[in-house]
């Protein structure tokens, strides 16, 4: 009897390709990168960790986090927002114009963060029921509050400013800077906004997809309009705090912000597709930004040479981003 072959069909073995998730790298190594950055600066210049210095740096990231943080708002919804450093500037030159006129500190900060959300709600029309990009529509913005606040101040520093308002970005408290104080109370309240809140929610639905946002019930207008908003208030609250700080309205504060701030976002682990974003992860980002600046004046390292890495790190990032978002 003749035996049968049995023939066993081996099946090909699927090999899965090894993916990086760059953005969890990031987020992961952000402050393991910041602190050997603090090392090796330390080593390289002795006077980084002086406590002079680490207030001025304090100080220096209390205002740009402030600003990128309403960066933030706006990158998640897949947008973007040239005018902060604008904003800022003239929120400077308003709160100083103000001051020295004698309105009283309270009612300064109200009228300039009315300003600020103005200038967001502006930003919020023009992009959404105007349908002109975010880039093009803050590009016109900023370039307008900026012509506005050299206009206003005739392009001179503003002196005068009242010693009690002066207090605020100068005094510290045990060794902390006021401004540190007002950062966090800031984080922790938009922290709360996006995590916790249908508002922060939405805005990651809209970054994702505005149509499938909008087809769920979402508010497309309400959420842009609150995302520039929010932007102008923190930008304005930095102008504020700027004013304070340098003790004069200094028509030329704010410029190139835009950039620090996109870049303190990105690097914090925003992405510029939209949908991706943190308030823990751009204070991290405005720390090593911050870092980088200070590092480059105890170091003696041509401002040019600083601003030409801070253009090829935010290149690298995006270029991460990039591979992230078309394996995913």
């Amino acid at each position: 009897m003749a035996e049968k072959s049995v023939v066993v069909e081996q099946k090909p073995v699927s090999i899965k390709k090894f993916k990086i998730n760059y953005k969890l790298f990031f987020s992961v190594s952000l402050p393991l990168i910041l602190i050997l950055m603090w090392l090796v600066i330390s080593i390289m210049e002795p006077r980084f960790f002086t406590f002079n210095n680490m207030s001025n740096l304090g100080r220096q990231t209390a205002i740009i986090a402030i600003v990128a943080i309403g960066q933030t708002y706006v990158i998640i919804t897949k947008g973007i927002d040239l005018s902060v450093g604008s904003t800022l500037g003239i929120s400077c030159i308003a709160s100083a114009v103000l001051l020295v006129s004698g309105v009283p500190i309270f009612l300064t900060f109200v009228i300039v963060l009315a300003m600020g959300l103005l200038i967001g709600l502006l930003n919020g029309f023009i992009i959404y029921d105007m349908k002109i990009t975010p880039f093009i529509a803050t590009l016109g913005t900023m370039t307008i509050v900026r012509g506005a606040t050299l206009l206003v101040s005739d392009g001179k520093i503003i002196s005068g400013i009242p010693r009690n308002f002066t207090k605020i970005a100068n005094s510290d408290i045990l060794g902390i800077p006021y401004l540190i104080f007002i950062l966090f109370i800031v984080s922790v309240i938009f922290m709360v906004i996006l995590r916790y809140t249908v508002f922060g929610r939405n805005l990651f639905s809209i970054g994702s997809s505005d149509e499938a946002a909008r087809l769920s019930g979402v508010s497309v207008r309400i959420t842009t309009y609150g995302a520039y908003m929010i932007s102008g208030v923190l930008s304005s609250l930095a102008g504020l705090l700027m004013t304070s700080r340098l003790a004069s309205g200094v028509p030329t504060a704010g410029t190139s912000y835009e950039l620090d701030a996109i870049a303190s976002s990105v690097i914090g682990g925003a992405s510029l597709f939209g949908a991706q974003g943190s308030v823990i992860g751009t204070i991290i980002g405005s720390l090593i930004m911050s870092t980088l600046r200070n590092a480059g004046n105890l170091l003696r390292i041509e401002p040019f040479w600083l601003q030409i890495a801070i253009g090829a790190l935010l290149i690298i990032v995006v270029f991460f981003d990039q591979i992230q978002k078309k394996r995913s």
